[in-house]
């Protein structure tokens, strides 16, 4: 109940701060989700170069990516945790389209982890001036997964940086395998089962230095999370803020890194792990793709708007699941996902809106209200491009 008075007395406040351009946008969404749907190589395009923007257009000028766009403040500084994982999103966009310039903007992201770099080998929280400076586990994590995108791509100029921050992490998990002596000061206190998303980024540092530990340590934590895990699939502990009813982001999550697991170690307990959750989910996921943005752990909506980069993320999960499984029941959900947050996209507007992807649908949704997320853009276009590679595999086969 606090957290929904909160909500509103925010809401009531901003409400009397809006631009014009927010207030466009606000009666836009009041009007409901468009039918038109621009289709994925127009979206992830446009997704694309809203990142280039985003990257161009950072408060803090950096070669960083810039948090969001807000429509009240402007564009903001340089986040490194998700500018870590944009990173082998612009990889794999540059690889399929031979576009070498967004291989050169991953670079120059590479270049500023290398600068940045803590002593020890983590990386920050928050943004790029945010205070505390500390190191923190969930955004060493995902700063990782850009680290060995790099080696893959570029070579041994980052494996310095990728074998401290891997080293820091497999150092700092606890025995029983949850991290706990660095966490963010930017989030409520306490464990958090979604750092499953940072053993992803010890099973890639492993892919690239195979004898460090690195996917024993990640596998050890997975295990620790599903301990988390009850029998309908829900994951307790899996919030940022609020862990009775936590955000679909969280979620996805949780998810996607148990699935990671399952693809880094082939363990069958794995998958039957994320199917628990992925089949409760599938049903929340209404004919058009609405999915709220939080849920209670009997999977009951707590909101009506929508979290976009939970919805994509748990779009990217379900179609991983058809592909390690054959089971085409988590296609068709999936496909209403992404179609629906491609809908909210705008193709006009200034350069902050133009193929942004907002935090929450509609825009004064209480998930990064009235801004548009850098990594729901990187989460889209993830799960747009896996998309498109699955709709042109069936095209082949009929």
């Amino acid at each position: 109940m606090l957290h929904k008075i909160l909500d509103i007395v925010r809401s009531a406040t901003g409400r009397r701060q809006l631009t014009d351009e927010a207030r466009q946008i606000l009666r836009l969404d009041a009007a409901g989700v468009p039918d038109s749907d621009p289709g994925i190589d127009i979206a992830v395009r446009a997704a694309i170069a809203w990142l280039g923007r985003a990257q161009d257009s950072s408060a803090s000028a950096d070669g960083g990516v810039a948090r969001e766009y807000s429509l009240i403040s402007g564009w903001a500084t340089s986040y490194p945790e998700t500018t870590g994982y944009i990173i082998p999103t612009l990889l794999d966009y540059a690889r399929i389209s031979k576009d070498d310039e967004q291989r050169d903007r991953a670079r120059r992201m590479l270049d500023w982890f290398v600068e940045i770099q803590l002593e020890g080998g983590g990386y920050q929280g928050g943004r790029i001036d945010s205070e505390p400076v500390v190191p923190v586990t969930f955004n060493t994590g995902q700063i990782l997964l850009g680290l060995a995108a790099g080696v893959a791509e570029f070579g041994d100029a980052y494996r310095p940086a990728l074998n401290a921050a891997g080293d820091w992490l497999r150092d700092s998990l606890d025995p029983d395998g949850c991290w706990r002596r660095h966490p963010t000061p930017f989030a409520a206190a306490g464990e958090k089962a979604y750092e499953t998303h940072v053993s992803w980024g010890l099973f890639e540092a492993a892919r690239q230095e195979p004898d460090r530990g690195y996917g024993e340590a990640g596998l050890r934590q997975v295990r620790w999370a599903l301990t988390k895990q009850r029998n309908n699939g829900w994951f307790d502990d899996c919030c940022l803020d609020d862990p009775a009813h936590p955000l679909t982001h969280t979620i996805g999550y949780v998810l996607r890194g148990v699935l990671e697991a399952y693809r880094f170690a082939d363990e069958p307990d794995l998958l039957e792990a994320s199917r628990r959750t992925a089949d409760a989910l599938m049903p929340l996921v209404d004919a058009c793709g609405f999915l709220p943005g939080r849920l209670d752990s009997g999977w009951r909506p707590t909101e009506r708007w929508a979290c976009l980069t939970g919805s994509v993320q748990i779009a990217h999960c379900l179609m991983l699941l058809d592909q390690f499984t054959g089971d085409a029941r988590y296609r068709d959900p999936a496909f209403r996902l992404t179609g629906y947050v491609r809908r909210t996209m705008r193709l006009d507007g200034s350069d902050g809106v133009r193929g942004g992807i907002k935090g929450s649908f509609p825009v004064d949704g209480a998930y990064g209200a009235f801004q548009y997320l850098n990594w729901a853009a990187k989460f889209f276009i993830d799960a747009s491009l896996l998309e498109a590679r699955i709709r042109e595999a069936g095209a082949a086969r009929t």
